[in-house]
């Protein structure tokens, strides 16, 4: 395994996860931005890492298994949190959207891999304003409190709703793509 810096900043990613979990936790007034900072810097470590792997000619495959994982590691035990903390329906659906669709998105991708299909599953860019959607609905969901005369909490909702339906829209552009391999 080459810890170059790239795989270095995806495993920190991770080692971040249970910070923010004590943070989360802690009965701290400022808990929330920290939580969000923290938040924050795995995103920052998510682009740079593949910026980074890019631009030093970097990229591996452990690399480019990681990344993904760190990515959805993260989301799906922030989305768990927040639907703990806010243990209601309007919280717990889009989650369960987005985690679901996680799941069913990576096991689709590790099956067309192993049939020699897994550039018909790559990254498209609907999926990556599920991915922005989702980060801005989460940071705001963390902060949880009033910026500027306007709640984080409900615009992270709102976001949240919005980073679902286009979890579900890139779900099935994915499925679609990869139908005929899967009637085959």
């Amino acid at each position: 395994m080459n810890l170059n810096i790239p795989t270095l900043l995806t495993l920190t990613r991770i080692a971040l996860i249970p910070i923010l979990a004590i943070f989360f936790y802690l009965p701290w007034e400022y808990s929330n931005i920290a939580t969000t900072f923290i938040f924050i810097v795995a995103g920052i470590t998510d682009w740079l890492d593949g910026y980074l792997a890019r631009k030093m000619q970097v990229e591996t495959k452990f690399g480019a298994f990681l990344d993904p994982v760190a990515d959805k590691i993260m989301v799906a035990f922030v989305l768990v949190l927040l639907v703990q903390a806010e243990s209601s329906i309007w919280m717990t659906l889009p989650a369960a959207v987005i985690i679901g669709r996680e799941i069913t998105i990576s096991s689709l991708r590790e099956w067309m891999a192993q049939i020699g299909q897994h550039a018909t599953v790559k990254v498209s860019q609907i999926g990556k304003w599920k991915t922005t959607a989702q980060m801005i609905a989460i940071g705001c969901l963390l902060y949880s409190e009033e910026f500027v005369g306007v709640s984080m909490q409900l615009f992270g909702l709102v976001m949240l709703y919005i980073a679902a339906i286009l979890t579900l829209w890139s779900m099935m552009s994915y499925l679609k793509v990869a139908y005929s391999s899967m009637t085959n």
